[in-house]
This record gives structure tokens, sequence and C-alpha cells, in this order.
């Protein structure tokens, strides 16, 4: 677990050496400007050598660009990153052909990458991985500046997109996401009626009753870990904050400042109800007979044929499992079943989100903020993948139909001054919350073989969470 603490000195490294490289390019760039009077002039065409120093020179902004009216002229040849290996060469090339009948003088490549956070991480350390990424979460905010370019601050864009904090840093906006994921637990109805579930599970206990139901009365594996895919359990990490506490403040500062967050509070709720969820089911042997064996692709048809009842994954999946059979109906989703204080949460935030090379060309940039204020804005993309667009006043998706009542929680962005905390303490502590999979395999691995128990995983983080805190001079609540 080291590596990500190699990954974060080899970035900064190659930021430093990038800089250095750029010097001399430096003084052949142009900056555009933005200005609706010359909205279709390249950096070519003004002709305003101004090096690599912007001070003083306004460079667009996703807010302050024009679909279809700004930059129409504009040639530029974009590579793009992307995790979604099942849709890049159907979807993504509908949109491509949509945007250039704007921009018909802008090439898009997209790259499907398998391993996408491990590899696309190393790939950002070079500078020369393409113009447009989707972030890997393994990025500090502290590096976002050497890596991205601002899509604009979070006041001004913040007047027509929601959910920017993930990826902001010092009031500029780095990364827009694609979707917005609510976080639940997709599963089989027909399978749940043929088990007698007649309730949706409120409570983690319940929840563990409804699986037994269904392992008693089906032959559906009553939830499937996807263990094997390593990325997939990264899942659980999302219900730790809004869907297990219901406070926005909880990630960003009850966790950083908390005494032992991850102990069991004993009334169902928090971290530990959520992690201690997956463990319990696998201990009553509630899973697949092998997880070491899972297949993820293969899984999304297994459960939309019923032989899977549940996964635990965000709202983006959904779409994915009405999709892979002949009976998407049966393809429902439902809160992560904890309640706090007689009511129900549920955590919404980011799925992977844009990024752009700060080290591409002018027009690269300008053609690249295009293609994503294009995505956000007008390819339904959100959407149609049963997520939840940040654009204010989208539609929510039918996918969300079961969360009526149920409040969301968007969590808070950090104090000022502790912007970079969080992600300090979880790399300090090397557990690796919303970053990397292996601290919730190691729940799967310790209850199949009953070599940890619960407690014995939580003592373990709290005394790694606890020693980062002290090390960076945290004042701890109770």
């Amino acid at each position: 677990m080291k590596i990500k603490k190699i990954l974060s000195m080899l970035l900064v490294l190659a930021m430093s050496l990038s800089l250095m490289a750029c010097g001399a390019k430096d003084d052949d760039k142009k900056l555009t400007d933005n200005s609706s009077t010359s909205s279709n002039k390249t950096s070519e065409e003004t002709g305003d050598d101004v090096g690599g120093d912007t001070t003083g020179e306004v460079f667009p902004t996703i807010d302050s660009l024009k679909l279809g009216e700004d930059y129409t002229d504009i040639t530029a040849d974009l590579k793009f990153l992307t995790h979604r290996t099942d849709i890049v060469d159907t979807k993504f090339q509908d949109y491509i052909a949509e945007f250039q009948k704007l921009y018909p003088n802008v090439k898009i490549t997209y790259e499907a990458v398998t391993d996408y956070a491990e590899d696309v991480t190393i790939r950002l350390t070079t500078g020369d991985w393409g113009d447009i990424c989707m972030i890997p979460t393994t990025v500090q905010k502290s590096e976002l500046p050497g890596l991205f370019t601002s899509f604009g601050t979070i006041e001004g864009i913040g007047q027509n997109y929601d959910y920017l904090n993930n990826f902001a840093f010092q009031g500029e906006v780095y990364g827009i996401p694609s979707t917005v994921n609510a976080q639940g637990i997709v599963y089989n109805k027909r399978v749940f009626e043929e088990a007698g579930v007649t309730e949706i599970p409120k409570t983690p206990d319940e929840f563990i009753n409804a699986l037994q139901k269904i392992k008693d009365n089906t032959d559906a594996i009553p939830m499937y870990t996807n263990f094997a895919a390593g990325w997939t359990m990264g899942a659980w990490d999302a219900y730790i904050g809004g869907s297990a506490t219901g406070d926005p403040d909880f990630m960003n500062n009850g966790i950083v400042h908390g005494k032992n967050p991850f102990a069991d509070r004993g009334d169902q709720t928090g971290p530990f109800a959520v992690y201690n969820t997956l463990y319990e089911a696998v201990a009553r042997n509630l899973v697949e007979d092998d997880p070491t064996t899972t297949d993820w692709e293969s899984s999304k048809g297994m459960i939309n044929r019923g032989e899977i009842a549940t996964m635990v994954l965000g709202s983006w999946a959904v779409t994915q499992m009405q999709g892979a059979g002949d009976n998407p109906d049966d393809i429902g989703y439902m809160p992560f079943p904890i309640t706090v204080n007689g009511k129900q949460y549920a955590s919404a935030g980011p799925d992977y989100c844009y990024g752009i090379n700060v080290n591409s060309s002018d027009d690269e940039k300008i053609a690249a903020l295009l293609y994503v204020k294009w995505l956000t804005e007008e390819s339904n993309f959100a959407y149609d993948e049963g997520g939840i667009p940040i654009t204010k006043g989208a539609e929510y998706p039918p996918t969300l139909a079961s969360f009526d009542g149920i409040t969301l929680v968007i969590d808070n962005p950090a104090p000022a001054g502790e912007e970079t905390l969080f992600n300090e303490l979880n790399t300090e502590s090397e557990i690796g919350i919303n970053s990397e999979n292996t601290h919730v395999q190691r729940i799967v691995e310790a209850a199949m073989d009953q070599s940890e128990t619960m407690n014995d995983i939580v003592e373990d983080w709290n005394a790694s969470w606890s020693a980062a805190q002290e090390k960076y001079n945290v004042q701890v609540t109770e």
C-alpha cells in the first residue's frame, strides 16, 4: 500500500520536469480570446503571443462558452482516456459524430483503459497522456493545478452546475462530473418477491435477514460481491458518509476530526455498519461460493436472469444490468439499508470527473472544454446511464423512483485550510478510502476464513487513523 506515496512522489517529480521542459515551448503558445467579438478565432489567428504566463489574460471557462457559436472553426486532435470499455465503440462514437456537426475540425479518439485507476495514475506522471481523461481518485487535490486545466471558479460555474467539490482546489474547479450517483443497491425485484421479501430492508439486520430468505427460498445468490474485479469492492466506501450518518459534513470534517471514526456505534449506523454488512453477508455464506472467481461482465446477465439477487453498486450500474438480458423490468434500485433516527439517507456524489491536460495546447484545451460542455449539457449521458445530471434543474432518471422520500446527502466541502486534510490522513493511514480496494477486500477475506473479526479490522484502522491525525496535528473531537 506504499504505492500511493510512491505515485504521489512520482507525480511531483514529473510535474517539476514538465515545467522545466515546457519553458521553451511556452514561447510558441498563444492564448485564445474568449470575447464574443472574436469567438471563432483560434490561437493561430489572434497572434497574441503571451507565452506560458497567462497573468492578466482571460482564458475561456466552461460557463463562458456557447456551443455551436464560439470557436466553430477551431482545429484540434484530442485523445480521450476512458474507463468505459463497454461503450467506447458504440455510444461514444455517436457522441463524436453529433459533436462534429458543430465542430467539424475537432477529431476525438477514445482510448479505453481496462485497469483504469492504476494505469492512468501512472500515465499522468508523464504529462503526455492525451487531452481529456476521467480523473482517477488517486489524484490529490494539491496536485490538480499541475495536472489539469481549470474549468472556472466554483462561484462562477457553480451558477450552472452542482457537485463540483470533488476536484476543486483553492476555489478553482479542475474536474467536471460525468454523472452523479445516488448510492444504493441493485436488486432483482422478482427474486425478492419469490423469496417472500415484501418490504425494502431499512437496516443492516433487515438486509441480512432478507438475504437469508433469498438463500432459503430461491436458487439465486443472495449478494454477489464481485470480489475478483477489485474496483467493484471500492463501491462500499461510498456509503460510509451520508448514507450511514445523514451528515453532509462527515466525510470532510467528522471523519477527519473524529476519534476512532470506524468503531461500532452500536445503533447500526456509521462506517462500521456499512462494512459489517459485507462482513456478515460473507461470514454467513450469503454470497457466491468462491468470491475469488467472480466475473464482472457475466454478473450483469446473471442478475438480469435472476441468478443474483443483489449487488452493492452505485446507480450507474442499473442501466447496465437492465440492458444485459431480457428482463430489464426486474432490475430495481434500493437505498442502502441504514436508518438514522428513523430516517433514511443516500449519499449522492460524482462518478468519474472529466479533466483536461494542463500540458495540451491552447486550441486543444478550448476544443476539450467545448466537448466536455457538450457531454455535460447536450449528450444526455448522465440521465441515460441512470445517474443524476449535474446541470441545475435537470430531471432525475426513473431508476431512482424508489428513492422517493429518501434525503440525498451531498458532501460539504472541507473547512478553509483543510482542503487536503482528508487525503493526507487517508494516505498516511494507508486505509485508502475511495482510492483503492484492498481494505474492503480484506473484509471479505477475513470473513471467509474467520482470520479476523470486524472489530479486529476497525481497531487496526482506528489506530492507523489516530496516528495520522497525530502526525498532522489534527484536533480530535469525541
